[in-house]
């Protein structure tokens, strides 16, 4: 089984690093697919990064389904583009805000996101809402760190990360965290023995819904709403 891991950004240690994280669980024979947005900008942090992410996305999908890949997965936590990708897309298609919220709600009653800067916050709490567990997402935080920083030895971003999850447990009385971005996907186990909760990060989460769906032959629905598009 291959599985297609793309991140928007153009960051390629990013790239790296999540397909490092993905390997890691991966199922016995499956064979993970990681491409990095050419051309996008170097990490995604709003509106307008996230729409400029979308050309290569779309690009890395339509080359997945022409090697024959059982799935995809969009590893940036503003699950960019996902309607489109899944559009093109014969498999599964799953973003990682989707993944990881979705997966905290099936482990505590509760959860927190923690994500990088504050220009994030609304963004995540949209889709919270358009995934339909608002109602047990108790609060979007921001470690206000950007992006890149937690590619950088000694800047201090994990910590800062760690401590805004402390705050979310004894401020917000939330049972789970959800890692509110791709580039924290390597802290998980040490954020999770650091602060006593689940801490979910999206991509190996959302790699195991895709590598779990595609073992049962489930695909995207090709009727309506995620048709093939007229012009590819």
């Amino acid at each position: 089984m291959k599985i297609l891991l793309v991140n928007p950004n153009a960051t390629a240690s990013m790239t790296d690093k999540i397909a490092a994280s993905a390997r890691r669980v991966a199922g016995p024979g499956v064979e993970i697919i990681a491409r990095t947005g050419e051309g996008s900008p170097a990490s995604i942090e709003g509106h307008y990064d996230e729409a400029m992410s979308v050309p290569a996305l779309l690009r890395h999908v339509r080359e997945g389904e022409q090697e024959g890949v059982a799935g995809v997965v969009v590893a940036c936590f503003d699950d960019p583009g996902i309607g489109a990708c899944r559009e093109l897309a014969t498999g599964p298609v799953i973003g990682i805000a989707e993944a990881a919220m979705k997966a905290a709600t099936m482990l505590a009653t509760s959860f927190s996101v923690v994500t990088t800067l504050p220009r994030s916050v609304p963004v995540i709490e949209e889709l919270a809402r358009r995934y339909g567990v608002d109602h047990q997402c108790r609060k979007v935080r921001s470690a206000s760190i950007p992006v890149l920083a937690l590619e950088e030895e000694g800047s201090g971003a994990r910590e800062k990360v760690r401590d805004e999850i402390l705050r979310a447990i004894r401020e917000d009385n939330c049972e789970a965290i959800v890692l509110g971005c791709a580039g924290m996907a390597d802290l998980t186990d040490w954020l999770s023995r650091e602060t006593g909760v689940p801490v979910i990060d999206g991509v190996t989460v959302a790699l195991k819904f895709v590598e779990g769906l595609a073992a049962v032959s489930l695909g995207t629905s090709k009727i309506c709403a995620y048709a093939q598009p007229n012009q590819k």
